[in-house]
């Protein structure tokens, strides 16, 4: 028996020693290539995708479909961003707003740009502000308020503030703070 019990004790410490041999081959040599394997593979195949897509963008019909989609969104800008040479024109427009709805009272003034634009780091549009006041009915408010949002470009009304006028008066004291987008003036 003692020549049996050798046996299976030398098969034993054979086996173990293969084991750890073998996870040692596999965790230093197998396991970094198979990763290196499969980091090769996602670039390959973020490689090819790139190369897929540019193929589809050299395309005539692809190019003219991205043009149109560039005009649109230029266009859709439009409607939320004033040019720069426009901008003063949005004030007197807010009093022409003002006077065909007719509040009363009516003031505005420009906000300092300071603070706003360090609010706004965006490289070619600027956020300008606009307080205005003026004395009026729910109606002529909601009126007003209304056309505001509609405009062309759109005019954000950041806060408003109602109080009570005069005594038996139906008139409103209202302050305003509105908002609009400007491009840049670009240096030439």
């Amino acid at each position: 028996m003692s020549a049996y019990r050798k046996y299976i004790l030398a098969m034993g410490i054979v086996w173990t020693v293969s084991l750890v041999l073998f996870a040692l081959v596999y965790y230093v040599v197998i396991a970094p290539q198979l990763k290196v394997k499969n980091q090769a593979f996602r670039e390959s195949t973020e490689k090819k995708q790139l190369f897929e897509l540019a193929l589809s963008a050299a395309q005539e019909d692809n190019k003219k479909k991205l043009a149109g989609e560039l005009e649109e969104l230029k266009t859709r800008l439009s409607d939320y961003v004033s040019e720069y040479e426009e901008s003063a024109n949005l004030t007197f427009s807010i009093s022409r707003i003002a006077a065909d709805k007719q509040v009363s009272d009516f003031t505005v003034k420009t906000s300092e740009q300071g603070n706003v634009q360090d609010a706004l780091a965006a490289k070619s549009l600027q956020e300008n502000r606009v307080e205005t006041t003026f004395t009026s009915d729910f109606l002529q408010f909601a009126s007003f308020l209304n056309t505001l949002e509609r405009h062309h470009p759109v005019i954000f009304v950041d806060r408003f503030r109602v109080s009570h006028g005069d005594q038996g008066s139906m008139s409103n004291k209202a302050d305003m703070t509105l908002s609009y987008f400007v491009r840049k003036k670009q240096d030439s």
